[in-house]
């Protein structure tokens, strides 16, 4: 039986996935593989260099901290333990071409990983509840966007998506009532989209002259004024409801806007313990640590 102690100071899946890759080349050959993850300290590195040579073992590792590959790298020579750095050539080679000195931080590969999976989720859910629908996993979302048609409320729940938030949003439809289970919802996740006719009609008229005079009643001042009467009625009624103005802003705007009161309403909410607490992800910081501003 050979022995392989996969090592990292992380998860261990990159060097685990490598060495099982390269075992399979091998299929003849009886063979283990001992993942040793969360390596954060010498004394660690000591006791597998220890199991190591007990067993005539070979020991790969995805240590990009300095300090560990080296340490790793003289007992295993001190103890006569075959060591294998996996990523130090890349991160030497790749040094050398972007004229940067790695990082050093373990994790980031699993910290961009979730992000990227985040995004992913936020998305199909923002498209699986657009414009009303599935209105029964509403109660899973953290921002619900409300407004009558026209007011960015795709847009927006896309842009958030992409930032990581779980979004809905719900079209306010003249003299339609909205979905009972809003009642249901914290109040700090609902926000308010409003708008003036004026600036509505104009964009609606847009949206005639592309479907070829097809929605002239729907592009209306006197429509458009009711459907915002409507809507301002409706925001009248629920108060505890947050609004956030959409004319004449760019999405970006918008969206900070919607989650900077989000915060604001849950920062007073946690501090009242008459009302219903709940603790969302910072999805901004988390994705934009690993990621960066991507889309600025």
């Amino acid at each position: 039986m050979h022995h392989i102690f996969a090592c990292s100071e992380s998860t261990g899946h990159t060097v685990d996935l490598a060495a099982k890759v390269a075992l399979a080349q091998f299929s003849n050959v009886e063979s283990e593989i001992h993942l040793r993850s969360e390596v954060c300290c010498f004394e660690a590195i000591d006791e597998i260099v220890g199991e190591a040579k007990k067993c005539k073992g070979l020991i790969i590792h995805s240590f990009v901290k300095h300090e560990f590959s080296e340490h790793i790298f003289y007992q295993g020579r001190n103890h006569n333990v075959e060591v294998i750095n996996l990523l130090g050539p890349i991160l030497n080679r790749f040094s050398n071409f972007l004229g940067r000195s790695p990082a050093e931080k373990p994790g980031l590969f699993s910290q961009l990983n979730r992000g990227y999976f985040r995004r992913i989720e936020t998305t199909e859910y923002a498209i699986k509840h657009d414009d009303g629908a599935n209105v029964e996993g509403l109660i899973d979302a953290e921002l619900i966007l409300l407004g009558v048609s026209r007011t960015f409320k795709t847009p927006l729940s896309i842009y958030l998506a992409f930032r990581g938030w779980m979004v809905a949003n719900v079209p306010i439809v003249l003299d339609m009532p909205l979905p009972k289970i809003l009642k249901e919802i914290p109040p700090e996740r609902i926000i308010c989209l409003k708008t003036n006719a004026t600036a509505l009609s104009r964009l609606r008229n847009v949206r005639n002259r592309q479907l070829q005079g097809a929605a002239e009643k729907y592009a209306s001042y006197d429509y458009v004024k009711r459907d915002v009467n409507y809507a301002n009625f409706l925001y009248s009624q629920n108060p505890q409801w947050s609004v956030a103005r959409v004319t004449a802003r760019p999405i970006e705007e918008i969206a900070r806007n919607i989650i900077s009161i989000y915060r604001k309403n849950k920062q007073q909410t946690d501090k009242s313990p008459k009302m219903v607490s709940i603790d969302p992800v910072d999805h901004d910081s988390e994705i934009e640590d690993a990621f960066g501003e991507i889309m600025e």
